[in-house]
């Protein structure tokens, strides 16, 4: 397997998805690591396995659908395994291994058989006090674009997923790429003010377009900057509401073709009428109740 993945919406050819057969008895609030989920223990509506198979085996089935290949990991007794995009993800042709927080440790040794697939790729561990998830990067060609949380309280939050130091060594490690990073707000109990990752409030899709949720930023001069980048012309910008039930976090099956959350009737309007891209509506609501929605729960390894 030759890995390769440079931005968000090429054509898909291999994504591991996660899995959710057996997640476990229900988290205490103590013991949930997002605001989502908090919210949901905390109004006694944590999804049960059943609604969680049901919802991922329809997304896995819409991506076969395009030929796409679907790998998964290995099963994990009692460990909520859905968000394969935090483990690890793919820059390039090389693979790097997330240093999660301590809470998700378990799941990164699922993966193990798939890494075997791409003996011969470059693996790289980042060092102990680099911290990043997944979901707080962003590829788009040229571009990398990371989701951080640059203040001195960071460790006070258990929403603080990837640091500065994360940002410096992709910029060594990518020197011919533009690394910026975004500082996300930060909540643990109210998913109304707080961003999990940088793909909860912001995301490319087509060639050239994204969609973004203007007060998931820290700092206005940072959205100001993608709106440099893309243009005004090239956002959808969502409201509150909509960045609630996680309406950036689509997935890109190609340039053409987005699948996304059935209950995003405007999204849905605007990609096919305004932007002319296909769109896929499955059921994913269950999934958002844990904090993540398409994007989060997929690893790409090959685009085209």
């Amino acid at each position: 397997m030759k890995l390769n993945v440079k931005n968000e919406s090429s054509k898909l050819k291999s994504v591991v998805l996660g899995r959710a057969e057996s997640n476990g008895p229900v988290p205490t609030l103590e013991e949930t690591f997002d605001a989502k989920s908090y919210e949901s223990v905390l109004n006694n509506d944590f999804p049960k396995d059943e609604d969680l198979i049901r919802e991922m085996a329809e997304f896995e089935q819409v991506l076969k659908k395009y030929d796409v290949e679907v790998l998964r990991p290995s099963l994990i007794e009692n460990c909520n395994q859905v968000f394969s995009r935090d483990v690890g993800f793919v820059i390039d042709d090389e693979f790097f291994v997330s240093n999660i927080i301590p809470d998700r440790e378990r799941e990164v040794a699922a993966y193990q058989h798939i890494k075997e697939k791409f003996a011969g790729n470059k693996i790289t561990y980042l060092p102990e006090h680099i911290y990043v998830e997944g979901g707080d990067v962003i590829l788009y060609n040229d571009y990398i674009f990371v989701g951080t949380y640059n203040q001195p309280d960071f460790k006070n939050f258990k929403t603080g997923r990837t640091n500065i130091e994360f940002v410096d060594f992709i910029r060594h490690k990518f020197p011919n790429k533009k690394v910026l990073n975004f500082d996300l707000k930060k909540h643990d109990t109210n998913p109304y003010e707080g961003i999990l990752h940088l793909d909860c409030t912001f995301q490319p899709v087509g060639i050239d377009k994204a969609i973004i949720y203007k007060d998931g930023f820290l700092f206005e001069k940072d959205y100001q900057q993608l709106v440099d980048i893309f243009g005004k012309e090239n956002l959808f910008e969502v409201t509150k509401e909509e960045m609630y039930w996680m309406s950036p976090n689509v997935f890109s099956i190609s340039p053409e073709v987005v699948v996304i959350e059935k209950n995003f009737v405007r999204l849905a309007e605007h990609l096919e009428n305004r932007w002319g891209i296909h769109v896929e509506p499955i059921n994913y609501r269950n999934i958002s109740k844990m904090g993540g929605l398409l994007r989060c729960s997929t690893m790409p390894l090959i685009r085209e």
